[in-house]
C-alpha cells in the first residue's frame, strides 16, 4: 500500500490542518501566490470529510463540495455551454458548486482517486492554477482532497507523479484516545465510548469503522438499559457492524457496562467514599486478576471529561475526589502516573487538580 505523507490521528490532522491552512492564506494575502492543495489520505470511515467540514465551520470559512467520481465527462466540471448574445461566441455557465464570492473557503474534493483516470487528467490544471478554461476559484480560495488507499481493498485510480506533486498529503489513521476526544465533544452514547476505549481493537477498517460506529451508537442513545433489551440491541449493531464486533458488544454490555464508573460520579461526588466500592468492584476480575481495561477506561474517561470545558475552573470537591482516586490502591501505578501526566499537561487551572503533596510522592515512585 502506498501511503503519503506524515501519519496522524484526528487531533493532530487538526493541527496539521490549521497550520497549513493559516499558512496559504497568509502566504497568499502577502504574495500574491495561490496556495498549494492538500490531499488527506485514509480508510473509509476515518472522518477525513468530516475533519475538513469541521475546520470549516469552527473557523466560519465558506464550504464547497464536489465529489469527482459523479462526473462521467470534463464536460460536467466545465459547465453548460451556451451562446454568447453579445459577442456570438460560445461561453460556459460553471456549475452551481464552484465557489463566486471571496473566500477565505475551502473546496472539498472528496474521495477524489474514486473518479475515473480522464477526470483526474483533467483535474490537473484545478489543482496547480485554481482555474478550469471555463472559470476561476475566487481568492482566499484553497483546495482539499481526500483519498483511499492505493491497494487492493478499494477501487481507486492511482495517481501519477505529475498529480501527486501538486499537493501535500498526510495519512489519517485511527487512534482511540483521538477518537473518544471527537466523540465526547459531539456527544457521542458514552457507553459507546466506553466499549470503543475497552475494545479498540474492534475498530477492523471494513465494516466497523468509527463512522459506523456512530451510526450505530446513535441508534442505540434511545435505549435506556441495554441489557434489559439485549435481543433489540443485539438486531442494531447487527444492522451497522461486523459479527465479531457484535460479540464482543453484546458480551461488553452483559459483562462490563456495569462496571464503569462515568467521570462526572467520580467528579461530582460529594465525597469520594460514595463511588469508591463502584471502582474497586470495576478493578476486580476473576480470582484475584485485575481488570486493567475497565481501570484504563475509568482513567481515560476522567481525563477526556476534566479536558472538557465544564472543569477549566475545577472546585475543591473536584480535586479531593481526583487525589482520592489517584491515590487508591486498586489504581496500577504505570495509570496513575499516565494521568496526573495528562492533567499537568491541560491547561487554564486544570493542573492544580493534581497538586498534593502525598499523590506528588506516590507519582515520583514511579518515575
Amino acid at each position: 500500500m502506498s501511503v503519503y505523507g506524515e501519519t496522524l490521528n484526528a487531533q493532530d490532522l487538526d493541527e496539521f490542518l490549521v497550520y497549513l491552512l493559516d499558512s496559504n492564506l497568509k502566504n497568499e494575502t502577502e504574495t500574491g501566490n495561490r496556495p498549494t492543495p492538500i490531499c488527506i489520505w485514509g480508510k473509509h470511515g476515518l472522518g477525513k470529510t468530516a475533519s475538513v467540514v469541521d475546520f470549516a465551520k469552527k473557523r466560519g470559512w465558506k464550504l464547497a463540495y464536489c465529489a469527482p467520481a459523479q462526473f462521467e465527462e470534463m464536460g460536467d466540471f466545465h459547465g453548460l455551454p451556451i451562446k454568447s448574445q453579445n459577442t456570438n461566441e460560445t461561453i460556459y455557465l460553471p456549475p452551481d458548486w464552484v465557489p463566486k464570492e471571496e473566500g477565505p473557503g475551502i473546496l472539498l474534493l472528496d474521495d477524489i482517486n474514486r473518479a475515473d483516470d480522464r477526470i483526474l487528467r483533467g483535474l490537473m490544471q484545478l489543482l496547480q492554477n485554481f482555474e478550469m478554461f471555463s472559470w476561476k476559484l475566487p481568492t482566499k480560495w484553497q483546495i482539499v482532497c481526500t483519498a483511499n488507499p492505493e491497494d487492493d481493498e478499494y477501487s481507486v485510480t492511482s495517481m501519477d507523479e505529475a498529480m501527486l506533486t501538486r499537493m501535500l498529503h498526510t495519512n489519517m489513521v485511527f487512534d482511540v484516545k483521538a477518537w473518544a476526544a471527537w466523540a465526547v465533544a459531539n456527544k457521542v452514547d458514552s457507553r459507546g465510548i466506553n466499549f470503543v476505549l475497552t475494545y479498540p481493537e474492534s475498530v477492523t477498517g471494513k465494516r466497523t469503522t468509527p463512522r459506523s460506529l456512530v451510526q450505530v451508537f446513535s441508534q442505540l442513545s434511545g435505549i435506556s438499559d441495554l441489557k434489559q433489551e439485549i435481543k433489540k440491541v443485539g438486531t442494531i449493531v447487527r444492522s451497522g457492524l461486523d459479527e465479531s464486533t457484535v460479540s464482543s458488544f453484546l458480551a461488553f454490555v452483559n459483562s462490563d457496562l456495569e462496571f464503569l464508573v462515568s467521570a462526572e460520579e467520580i467528579l461530582e461526588a460529594s465525597s469520594f467514599d460514595e463511588v469508591r466500592p463502584k471502582v474497586v468492584a470495576a478493578s476486580k476480575g476473576k480470582g484475584s486478576t485485575v481488570r486493567l481495561d475497565r481501570l484504563s477506561v475509568i482513567c481515560t474517561r476522567l481525563v477526556l471529561a476534566i479536558a472538557s470545558a465544564q472543569y477549566a475552573k475545577p472546585s475543591a470537591k473536584n480535586k479531593a475526589n481526583i487525589v482520592s482516586f489517584l491515590m487508591m490502591p486498586e489504581l496500577p501505578a504505570d495509570l496513575r502516573f499516565s494521568v496526573h501526566r495528562d492533567i499537568v499537561a491541560l491547561p487554564d487551572q486544570r493542573p492544580t487538580l493534581v497538586q498534593d503533596a502525598a499523590l506528588a510522592k506516590l507519582v515520583l515512585q514511579t518515575v
